[in-house]
């Protein structure tokens, strides 16, 4: 797949990783787009480390938006701990 895709995976992914894990998050739109990329990216490179998994077949593959899809839902929990943490210190 292509850069163009995988940037649009990851997108989508985002926004349904939000979608399975309402509440406020600091960062607002731009970074659940960016951790929707990174984590289509890691639920790749997850399935195929991990699992053994070739977990890239193509767009329209399923496997491939459920790894997108995990990855994203583990970044967007990391990353809830993280500024979670220092948003409840300043308030």
């Amino acid at each position: 797949m292509g850069i163009i895709a995988w940037i649009i995976i990851g997108l989508l992914a985002g926004l349904i990783a939000k979608a399975l894990l309402p509440g406020k998050d600091p960062g607002g739109i731009i970074i659940t787009m960016l951790i929707g990329i990174a984590g289509g990216l890691l639920g790749g490179w997850l399935g195929k480390a991990v699992f053994g998994v070739d977990s890239i077949d193509g767009f329209f593959e399923l496997s491939t938006w459920i790894a997108a899809i995990v990855g994203s839902i583990i970044l967007l929990v990391l990353y809830r701990v993280i500024t979670g943490n220092r948003h409840s210190r300043r308030a």
